[in-house]
């Protein structure tokens, strides 16, 4: 069985996070998929999300492609969720991490070897979670 690892806030799930997810769906047999922590959603966005990781794992775990949803770490990149599942792939957004080479170096210090594979975006001007919710992205200007 091949497992695939996807990674998200997913505070509003909307078409585009759905489209992120069944695209990472498609690469294997299992997904998991990992809802950010609170505290971790605050220092990645420099904002508490709307809702809290309960209600948002919650959400995740209503859609039917979805084989698994679970918390994310309690500490950023101590990567404890990987290591834990072993997942063969993990997906990335088109707007997680900036270069799947140091996330592999990372992950490699720790042996592990999945596949990263950077899933396209889903109409991003409609479907981003900032945009729906007319919020500025970070680092964007007033």
């Amino acid at each position: 069985m091949r497992k695939v690892m996807a990674f998200g806030t997913f505070d509003i799930v909307h078409e585009g996070h759905k489209h992120y997810l069944q695209q990472a769906k498609k690469l294997g047999d299992f997904l998991i998929v990992v809802v950010s922590r609170d505290k971790n959603t605050l220092i990645l966005k420099g904002k508490k999300p709307r809702h809290n990781e309960k209600a948002r794992l919650e959400e995740i775990k209503k859609l039917d492609f979805v084989n698994e949803a679970v918390l994310g770490d309690r500490e950023m990149r101590s990567w404890g969720i990987i290591a834990k599942h072993r997942p063969q792939i993990l997906a990335l957004g088109y707007d997680q991490w900036k270069s799947e080479i140091s996330l592999a170096k990372e992950l490699e210090k720790l042996g592990l070897h999945p596949m990263i594979v950077r899933i396209k975006p889903f109409k991003p001007k409609q479907f981003k979670t900032s945009k729906i919710l007319g919020q500025k992205e970070p680092g964007q200007s007033a």
